[in-house]
């Protein structure tokens, strides 16, 4: 999705970004609703990320000064296969009209962090970019969260049937 800060540039297109209280079309697949018009929203998105697979995309230059003119409070860029030759992730936060480096992975302003995580996604096991809360702990996705609801269910039944067993042991017919 194209960024567009007004009528007369081109746009800016982000890997990721998180615009926070706004309100998207409820028709959002069409295609006139597929750019966010800075105009139309009132502002500019929190945070953008820059995934970077090449060298072309020009993250620390060009990308850098124009996320910086359009006012976005943090970009994050993420290499992580260091084709830039520096960090897997830098992240920067505005202080006036320029970004400032930073080491800190909680962004205060939008009351989320990012962090770095091993593991297993959608099959691949990776170093991935993952949102996380004030201590550091990833936020799940839909479907973590899912089959953590699932082991806890299965865990619950067994313990059931674990105290139920015991009961007969006892002589004790549940639910009798």
């Amino acid at each position: 999705m194209g960024l567009f800060t007004t009528g007369k540039q081109p746009p800016i297109v982000p890997d990721v970004f998180l615009s926070l209280d706004v309100q998207i079309a409820e028709n959002w697949w069409e295609k006139k609703h597929r750019s966010y018009f800075f105009w139309e929203f009132g502002k500019p998105p929190e945070v953008v990320i820059e995934i970077v697979s090449n060298r072309e995309g020009n993250e620390t230059g060009r990308k850098l000064l124009e996320y910086a003119r359009m006012r976005v409070m943090y970009y994050i860029i993420f290499d992580p296969t260091q084709q830039l030759g520096g960090e897997i992730l830098q992240m920067y936060e505005l202080r006036g009209r320029q970004y400032i480096p930073t080491s800190e992975q909680w962004l205060t302003e939008v009351e989320l962090g990012l962090c770095l995580w091993e593991g297993a996604y959608e099959g691949k096991r990776d170093v991935w970019l993952r949102w996380c809360d004030i201590e550091g702990n990833v936020i799940p996705t839909v479907a973590e969260r899912a089959e953590q609801e699932r082991e806890a269910k299965e865990t619950a039944l067994q313990r059931v049937e674990r105290l139920a067993a015991q009961l007969r042991a006892l002589g004790v017919e549940p639910g009798a």
